[in-house]
């Protein structure tokens, strides 16, 4: 075994730092083996439990886990568990050091689930079960346990894998309930010294999917969700943080960009004494990102897993290999998990409760609306309303990235609850349902936005909770002249629905008959004012009124892009240019009071193309999975044959070095919908999104342009001519294509089989139910069903 190798100078067990790990008191160290690779080339940190959607027996996990203890006085390895086909991860050590809590995928069975064991391998004993994954588990000082876990009943919006988030149980397992309400990944919840958790939450409202995953902090019940540190810094996942002890410090690994396998990254220490934002107060302590799993003995003083081995450190990053997995280990591809010192701990501060289980509603104090950061210009009073939007969990998903949600916007669909009064000194006191994701938009007398919340926030049954402003500064305290705020001096509000409007917006039944009445005069296929064409007729993924009016810039969302805290007015409808179209001033146009308010709060929702997540991944030609395109349209005998055409009759113009066309309706050109356009390119106006329509083939652009003289030169004269009637019955065939396996909004469109199964697996479609499926009310009941009750 590797280990003896180092014994004899190992007797005195030193860290590279100088301190013997018996300084610490540390004899054993318990640790997971488990198959680290992804059995399907996946990277994604999150990836590693449950199946794909498209497939259930595609497996995001790998088979081998092992758990281990091993001595460091004598080198002894002992094996306490060991499962060929199974996986373990996650150990964590009771406070009494006679019991290791850990996740335990048994060989042959789809979940992980808790179990404990004592420290001799014996008396093994699960905790939990049912059909989802239980994981990444940490002793709660009562004694009961948090986890994640896939018991949430969503994917992540864009991704093929599931989700998990916080939940808690007792010691024996029961009463197991969710504490969080992400609609993407919580991971690696863990006490604090004051018993707060410190965990990472992953989320994307109005911002880039791919940036923000953060530590968080809440009290043990779930209440008082906040950031701990990161969340206006993009770009970094930070994961497995826990306290070093003797300090207010935490270690934590930074793994770059989306995040790596399994967490690997930096070991980094983070000082929380510099607030949240303040990246000055996180310090790299490893020289290359590929370790996993710190622990922290003292400031000085770390352990890690670093591929099959586990390493100790010091504060100036000098490392030091003390332990390696056996040959046969490493011949498995088993990597190792989770080092934790097997020892005693003291317990950390037990927080009083804060929520009430047996109430569904929770109510929020905001000071003012006015106190925050970025908040230039905005006067008092401005504000009247806060709009109450819910972020909608997704029941599956399929491609990787938003389409057709929206084009390079939102992924997640969202829900409009309602509007509550802010007062006159900007204080709002209201009312929310627990356990839902909400988010606010500061609205003007004229409901135009004045400032969007770019991120969510939960109650938990009964919780009572506040902030001080918009964006405010986590430093910052409420002013020296601080009063009660108005809004507390009566009951809290009832969110008071919008009459008039869908809850969920979808563009072709709510928005595109506005268009239809007051815009196609100008914007259709024969006039085409400012090249602007707003039909609704279908491309080979959206509409063409809705491409445009993305490409347009007509709509400023904010989404998909790494940009926290934008100044006021500059999302949502008051920095959305469509708004400045819908008034006399635009050419006369004139839209009722209905129609105007249809428009802004479709803006407000998130400006999403379907109103249904059963959208994804259905109606495309050239769609996508797993972020790779796919040509349907490869081999069709029209479509090939109008490739050629194209090159010769168009090629002159349109070449690899001058604005090139696409070759067929699959071909996007190498920008896919989330990788946003510059300000200027080709790409916008020669689109394929544009140039083909799947409604009127006729009337596509690429028939267009060559026969009424858009182009430099003549190119068609006639539409006898036999490429023109090539190039239309290419564009023909794509229709048929489309005609057959249907969008959203045509007549006969059913989800895809895997929507089908998640809702049967959810009980939310009978498991013998067969034939049409209206799926806008499924999905209504599938969301109602994940709302609390006591």
């Amino acid at each position: 075994m590797r280990i003896t190798r180092f014994f004899a100078a190992f007797a005195f067990c030193t860290l590279a730092s100088g301190y013997p790990l018996q300084q610490f008191g540390v004899e054993e160290i318990v640790f997971a083996a488990r198959f680290s690779g992804s059995p399907t080339g996946d990277g994604h940190w999150y990836a590693n439990i449950g199946y794909y959607a498209e497939d259930q027996n595609r497996k995001a996990y790998g088979k081998g886990g092992k758990l281990y203890k091993l001595n460091l006085k004598t080198g002894k390895l002992t094996t306490l568990l060991d499962d060929p086909d199974g996986g373990v991860r996650d150990p964590q050590v009771s406070y009494d050091g006679g019991r290791i809590l850990f996740a335990y995928r048994k060989g042959g069975t789809e979940n992980y689930h808790l179990y404990e064991i004592d420290t001799a391998g014996q008396h093994l004993k699960q905790l939990t079960d049912g059909a989802y994954d239980d994981f990444e588990p940490s002793y709660l000082p009562n004694g009961d346990i948090v986890f994640v876990s896939t018991r949430c009943k969503r994917w992540v919006n864009c991704w093929l894998t599931q989700v998990a988030i916080m939940h808690r149980c007792k010691a024996d397992g029961s009463g197991v309930h969710a504490i969080s309400s992400n609609s993407e990944q919580d991971n690696t919840p863990w006490p604090l010294p004051d018993g707060r958790l410190l965990y990472t939450r992953w989320e994307y409202v109005d911002r880039s999917q791919v940036d923000y995953h953060h530590l968080w902090t809440s009290n043990p019940d779930g209440t008082s969700q906040m950031i701990f540190f990161g969340n206006q810094n993009p770009g970094t996942l930070m994961i497995d943080a826990k306290p070093i002890p003797g300090s207010r410090k935490i270690v934590a690994i930074f793994s770059p960009g989306h995040g790596k396998r399994e967490h690997e990254g930096n070991i980094e220490v983070v000082d929380p004494r510099g607030g949240p934002d303040d990246k000055s107060y996180a310090r790299q302590i490893s020289d290359k990102p590929e370790y996993r799993d710190p622990w922290a003995f003292s400031e000085e003083a770390f352990m890690a897993a670093k591929g099959a081995t586990l390493v100790t450190m010091n504060a100036a990053g000098v490392t030091r290999e003390i332990f390696k997995l056996p040959a046969a280990d490493i011949a498995a591809k088993l990597q190792l998990h989770e080092p934790r010192p097997l020892l005693p701990r003291p317990r950390e501060a037990l927080v009083p409760a804060r929520s009430n289980l047996s109430k569904t509603t929770g109510t929020l104090v905001l000071s003012s609306v006015y106190q925050g950061r970025n908040m230039q210009g905005v006067q008092p009073g401005e504000v009247k309303k806060l709009l109450v939007l819910e972020s909608l969990p997704m029941p599956i998903h399929y491609t990787g990235g938003m389409e057709p949600i929206s084009f390079g916007g939102t992924f997640t669909l969202e829900r409009i609850v309602g509007t509550v009064p802010v007062e006159s000194d900007g204080s709002a006191y209201f009312e929310l349902p627990a356990l839902r994701s909400f988010f606010f938009v500061a609205l003007d007398g004229h409901d135009m936005s004045v400032k969007r919340m770019q991120s969510f926030t939960t109650l938990e049954p009964g919780e009572s909770s506040g902030c001080v402003g918009c964006h405010e500064d986590r430093l910052q305290a409420p002013p020296h002249d601080f009063r009660q705020p108005v809004a507390t001096l009566r009951d809290p509000s009832k969110i008071q629905p919008v009459d008039g409007i869908p809850d969920i917006f979808d563009f072709p039944r709510d928005i595109q008959p506005i268009l239809d009445r007051h815009c196609l005069s100008c914007h259709d296929y024969d006039k085409r004012a400012g090249s602007v064409i707003l039909s609704g007729d279908r491309g080979p993924v959206y509409s063409h009124s809705y491409y445009t009016l993305t490409i347009h810039n007509q709509i400023a969302d904010g989404r998909n892009k790494a940009v926290s805290n934008y100044p006021p007015r500059a999302l949502g409808t008051s920095g959305s240019k469509l708004l400045g179209k819908l008034t006399p001033a635009h050419h006369g146009v004139t839209v009722d009071a209905h129609e105007l308010k249809m428009v802004k709060f479709w803006i407000e929702s998130g400006a999403p193309y379907p109103g249904t997540y059963a959208a994804l991944g259905t109606g495309m030609i050239g769609a996508y999975a797993e972020n790779k395109l796919e040509h349907p349209d490869a081999d069709w005998p029209a479509t090939k044959a109008a490739t050629a055409i194209l090159q010769r009759r168009c090629g002159s113009c349109h070449n690899a070095k001058s604005m090139p066309l696409p070759s067929s309706p699959s071909d996007d050109q190498k920008l896919p919908p989330w990788d946003p356009l510059k300000p200027v390119d080709y790409r916008r106006q020669f689109s394929r999104h544009l140039l083909y329509n799947l409604t009127r083939p006729e009337n596509s652009m690429l028939l267009l342009a060559p026969l009424h003289g858009m182009c430099k030169s003549p190119v068609f004269t006639t539409t006898s001519d036999p490429d023109y009637m090539g190039i239309l019955a290419s564009i023909r065939e794509a229709k048929d294509y489309l005609d057959q396996i249907k969008r959203f909004d045509m007549p006969g469109f059913q989800p895809r089989d895997a929507w089908v199964r998640e809702m049967k697996r959810f009980g939310i479609l009978p498991a013998n139910s067969t034939g049409p499926i209206d799926y806008y009310a499924v999905e209504r009941r599938y969301w109602q069903s994940l709302w609390y009750k006591p």
